[in-house]
């Protein structure tokens, strides 16, 4: 019976030092990001020129469609990526519609292409974006 009560009282002290622990974890006091809103860093990224925002590899696309353009602004922390020597290969599906548009460099920091487009809300867009002769990365976006 001794033996049954000090199991008990072991697995209540464990119990009471995993739950301290927890929230101590938890705790921001003294922590640098303790009061500060969410950065870039974040992955909790506001759009900045009225797309749909994605993150790959630390860096932000925002994807911008319109009926006529559709324009890839490429960020990095909240700087600008430098897009001069980069691509892009859209794939938007919508519906049982499937089109594929090439983006180029149209400025510091963003790859565009112009024509006609379908930006229906829900078209789910793949973007294999080539930066500066890295390998492509595939990112995704459901338009709004």
């Amino acid at each position: 019976m001794n033996f049954i009560k000090a199991i008990a009282g072991f697995l209540v002290i464990c119990s009471a030092i995993f739950t301290a622990a927890t929230f101590a974890a938890d705790d921001k006091k003294g922590d640098a990001s303790a009061g500060k809103k969410e950065t870039a860093h974040s992955h909790n990224v506001k759009p900045m020129h009225g797309g749909v925002v994605a993150t790959a590899n630390d860096i932000n696309y925002e994807l911008v469609a319109r009926a006529t353009e559709l324009t890839l602004h490429v960020m990095d922390h909240d700087r600008p990526v430098d897009t001069q020597k980069s691509s892009a290969m859209l794939t938007m599906l919508s519906g049982t519609e499937k089109n594929k548009v090439t983006l180029a460099p149209a400025g510091k920091n963003m790859l565009r292409a112009t024509g006609t487009f379908n930006v229906a809300a829900g078209t789910k867009v793949v973007a294999m974006v080539k930066m500066n002769g890295k390998p492509a990365q595939s990112v995704r976006f459901v338009l709004k």
